[in-house]
């Protein structure tokens, strides 16, 4: 059951209105998850400068801490937006579910990047330090460790906010997990 509503552009701030104007011009739509942290006046905005922040860790590799953490996290929404991106960020079906896992095994550094954030996301930050040894192995940096480590702060925000608001999905849901 849904307890929290999807507010409407006619429903937020005039700043967050301004926000769903750009989201709607820039992807055709205010994702749902987006349209409820406008419910705050602060938090849309806030959540988008977090989320957009340049990162050493861009592109595929995002994508694939976004798909291990909204997996350990079981976010239904995050884990069918980001199964999207992911294909069009170029991975295929079975590598999208190969990383939910936690594990890349056609690639040896995602497969790093996947297995420490799935150790530091369940472990609520208290990874087997024999995991971070293997992400600098494989050719990460420490730069690289702390970026990785925001981005798994900005998937558990919005995978918190769908958990616990449990806003309609607006995405194609992704596949269950055998």
């Amino acid at each position: 059951m849904t307890i929290i509503n999807v507010p409407t552009r006619e429903e937020v701030s005039a700043t967050n209105q301004a926000i769903f104007d750009n989201l709607k011009s820039a992807i055709g739509m205010v994702p749902n998850l987006y349209a409820t942290f406008a419910h705050s006046e602060t938090a849309l905005a806030s959540y988008m400068t977090f989320q957009n922040a340049k990162s050493s860790v861009s592109g595929k590799a995002r994508e694939v801490v976004n798909l291990v953490v909204s997996q350990v996290n079981e976010c239904r929404y995050c884990l069918a937006a980001h199964t999207m991106l992911s294909k069009m960020a170029g991975f295929t079906d079975e590598q999208i579910l190969e990383i939910r896992h936690g594990r890349a095994s056609f690639d040896t550094k995602f497969d790093a990047l996947a297995r420490l954030a799935k150790g530091i996301t369940e472990s609520r930050g208290h990874v087997d330090q024999a995991l971070v040894l293997e992400f600098f192995a494989a050719g990460w940096t420490k730069e690289n460790l702390v970026d990785a480590i925001v981005i798994i702060g900005d998937k558990i925000v919005s995978n918190y906010l769908h958990s616990t608001t449990q806003v309609p999905v607006d995405f194609p849901a992704a596949p269950e997990l055998a």
